[in-house]
């Protein structure tokens, strides 16, 4: 285990070093988030070749992986290429000044690495652990993560279609997914990693591969979803009536106006 570990730490230094570079001589801290799913690709095929051949359940896990952060990278790429630095990372930027190039190395780049191995926790488990599959996770936990995959892939399109109509300019998104929750892709995110927990599950040592389900659920509750983009409507009427009838982050009927 210490050995994937090491192995992975290393893979993943050198990778956000390099988008780091990448985001200095573009003058874009954007680019990390696409680089954020394309990470965890290269944790798993990096763990794929360097330790094969890889046990059924530590390919489950990968591939699960694999295709929620690929899915991601290229969604993200879609809607954020040419449209100039993120909101929050300009902010950061105006904050840091001339020093902005290196206090985003260990701010944001070194801090999304060490993110992104703590959550891959259910990866280097099943690797570690070599072992077969056959367990009811494996099969309950494969459905979860389909379940969060097609949650929030559809509600980021609807997003994404929303937003390019010039007709909804000022308005808020309440149709489709979005009807049911405010922040239905952040939901099935956490559908996709609770799922991917479950098929480590039969590895043993969960109380290790519980850690990735969990960091990931409180980041998106309370620090880079939920809470962030909430701050970002405040004081809108709009959005405030919207936030009255409609369920923050676990899906349900609205609430009827009175």
């Amino acid at each position: 285990m210490s050995s994937i570990l090491l192995g992975s730490a290393l893979l993943v230094l050198v990778f956000v070093s390099v988008v780091w570079i990448l985001s200095v001589l573009a003058k874009d801290m954007s680019i990390v988030d696409i680089a954020w799913g394309l990470g965890f690709a290269a944790l798993v095929i990096f763990q794929w070749v360097r330790w094969a051949p890889a046990s059924p359940r530590s390919f489950l896990v990968g591939y699960l992986i694999l295709i929620w952060g690929l899915r991601l990278a290229v969604f993200l790429a879609i809607r954020n290429l040419r449209k100039g630095e993120d909101p929050r990372y300009a902010a950061w930027r105006h904050d840091w000044g001339k020093n902005t190039w290196w206090i985003s190395y260990f701010k944001v780049f070194l801090l999304q690495g060490a993110l992104m191995l703590i959550i891959s926790m259910p990866l280097h488990v099943t690797t570690a652990a070599g072992k077969s599959m056959g367990s009811w996770t494996d099969f309950a936990g494969t459905l979860l993560w389909l379940g969060g995959f097609l949650f929030e892939s559809i509600a980021d399109w609807q997003l994404y279609r929303f937003k390019k109509d010039p007709a909804n300019k000022g308005m808020v998104m309440d149709k489709g997914l979005w009807k049911y929750s405010r922040h239905p892709n952040y939901f099935g995110e956490s559908l996709i990693w609770w799922g991917i927990f479950l098929v480590a599950f039969g590895a043993g040592t969960a109380y290790l591969s519980v850690i990735g389900p969990v960091l990931i659920t409180f980041l998106l509750l309370r620090v880079s979803g939920v809470t962030l983009l909430e701050q970002r409507y405040e004081g809108n009427d709009k959005y405030a009536d919207y936030k009255r009838r409609t369920s923050a982050f676990i899906p349900r009927p609205p609430k009827r106006q009175v």
